[in-house]
């Protein structure tokens, strides 16, 4: 199987440091997952207020956030207040067309200012946006998952965070997470060294990141922050892949059906043309009812203007 390995972009959002695997120059969606970032991890001192991402929309798109340590407070233009934590999975959806939209913030919680008495100082979360079929007519909502699928094989912990799944074993899963297109996504962890077989799904698009160690597969090393991506040709011609870890790797494995529609990204925005996107950019600035309000003091954030040269 020929795998490639796709490097992050390193940056900063809301205080807090990003790796950034997706989008990802010249390369296209993972099935509909079109947006990847594995925030953190970080520790935070008593005085530090944590993730602050202000007010901003979102058009086109779900975000799906999958928390491994930390505590976030999400509010959302539909009046949806909801504290994420460990092992669980918000699902925002924007809606599609210019008659849809959705705005939200994020922001880290504590014991003393609205998180759990466990809540950590601190933060590691995989932040991934399912890009919609946008011949669909899909309305806005939220959805948080605090139970999910879990099972092990020998010393690995795996959670369905999305999708059906069937293992080695020929047990199948099924996630409650709301979908629009086919996809998975599992939470691998790794309680001692050992290795993981993971099917996969024929006419599926598959990719692995790292937010914890490193894996070694068909004799690549995938390492922390970096995301393997198998051939579309290869999965076609496998029915599973096998991974090599030591104690403690975690991974976050994500496949699915590629959709029928192109899928134009800029800024928070997602859409199938151009012209979407820029009215969706004038609407937010303008402050397009379709977008509603947050109940929150946080800072609206403005969008950029599209680049000259950016394709549609």
């Amino acid at each position: 199987m020929s795998i490639q390995t796709f490097e992050p972009k390193l940056a900063s959002v809301g205080g807090i440091p990003i790796a950034r695997l997706l989008p990802n120059k010249g390369k296209k969606p993972i099935g509909a997952w079109c947006f990847l970032d594995h925030a953190g991890p970080a520790d935070f001192g008593k005085d530090d207020a944590g993730m602050q991402v202000g007010r901003h929309p979102h058009t086109n798109l779900q975000t799906f956030s999958w928390m491994l340590n930390g505590e976030v407070l999400h509010k959302d233009s539909l009046g949806n207040e909801q504290v994420i934590t460990k092992n669980q999975v918000n699902v925002m959806t924007a809606g599609t067309g210019l008659h849809q939209g959705i705005s939200h913030t994020e922001q880290s919680v504590f014991p003393d200012t609205g998180g759990s008495e466990n809540a950590a100082r601190g933060i590691s979360m995989v932040q991934l946006w399912i890009a919609l079929p946008t011949d669909q007519k899909i309305e806005r909502s939220f959805h948080h998952y605090p139970k999910l699928p879990t099972w092990s094989e020998g010393n690995v912990e795996m959670i369905l965070t999305t999708g059906s799944y069937t293992n080695t074993s020929g047990e199948t899963f099924k996630a409650p997470t709301i979908q629009y297109s086919r996809l998975v996504g599992i939470d691998v962890y790794f309680k001692q060294d050992g290795e993981a077989t993971l099917n996969l799904e024929p006419g599926f698009e598959y990719g692995i990141l790292v937010s914890e160690g490193e894996v070694e597969s068909e004799g690549k090393v995938c390492q922390q922050d970096q995301l393997f991506r198998f051939h579309d040709s290869d999965v076609a011609n496998n029915k599973s892949i096998k991974l090599v870890a030591k104690k403690g790797t975690r991974i976050m494995f994500i496949g699915g059906e590629p959709l029928n529609n192109q899928v134009l990204m800029w800024w928070n925005f997602v859409a199938d043309n151009k012209a979407e996107i820029e009215q969706s950019i004038i609407d937010w600035n303008n402050g397009h009812e379709r977008f509603g309000n947050v109940d929150s003091d946080m800072k609206r954030l403005p969008a950029p203007e599209l680049p000259k040269g950016f394709k549609g």
